[in-house]
C-alpha cells in the first residue's frame, strides 16, 4: 500500500525511526539544549553591549543563527528519520524555512520589546515569546515538509 499523506502512519515509521511521540520527545530535548544556547549567546551579547537598538536586534539575529543551526544538525540526526536522505534538498529547505522563520523570530522580537512594559526581564521574556513562535513553526516545517518521508513509489 502506498501511503498518500506526506507523513502516514505507514511513511513516518522508517526503518528505526521514532514515530510522532518519540520525534516530539526528541525536538523537545534538542530544541531546550538549542533555546538554551540561543538564549546565552543573547545574553551574553547584550551583556558586553549590544543592548540598545540596533545593536539588540543583532544580538538576537547571531544568537537565532547560533541555535536554530545547531538545531537543524541535531534534529537531522537524531530526530528525523528521513534526515538521514536528501542532502541537498535538506539543506536547501532548511535555509529557505530559517530564512522565513529568523524574519518572523526578529519582527516578534522586536515587536515584543516595543510593547511589553518596562520590567527587569523585559528582554528575556521577548526573547521567549519570538522563541516560541519559531518552535512551533519550526516544528511543523521540519516534519511535513524539510524531513518528511517520501512514500516509496512502486514502479
Amino acid at each position: 500500500m502506498v501511503a498518500t499523506e506526506p507523513q502516514s502512519d505507514q511513511a513516518q515509521q522508517a526503518p528505526g525511526g521514532p514515530g510522532l511521540l518519540g520525534q516530539l520527545i526528541r525536538f523537545a530535548a534538542i530544541g531546550g539544549f538549542c533555546a538554551l544556547l540561543d538564549l546565552g549567546t543573547y545574553s551574553l551579547l547584550r551583556a558586553v553591549g549590544m543592548d540598545a537598538t540596533p545593536w539588540v536586534d543583532i544580538a538576537r539575529a547571531i544568537s537565532f543563527i547560533v541555535g536554530t543551526t545547531t538545531a537543524f544538525f541535531l534534529n537531522r540526526r537524531f530526530t528525523f528519520a528521513a534526515g538521514k536522505r536528501d542532502g541537498n534538498a535538506q539543506i536547501g529547505g532548511f535555509v529557505l524555512l530559517y530564512a522565513v522563520t529568523f524574519l518572523v523570530t526578529i519582527g516578534v522580537n522586536r515587536l515584543m520589546l516595543n510593547v511589553l512594559p518596562e520590567m527587569a526581564w523585559k528582554a528575556t521574556l521577548a526573547w521567549v515569546v519570538s522563541q516560541g513562535t519559531a518552535t512551533v513553526i519550526n516544528f511543523v516545517m521540519l516534519k511535513w515538509v524539510v524531513f518528511r518521508v517520501r512514500p516509496v513509489k512502486e514502479n
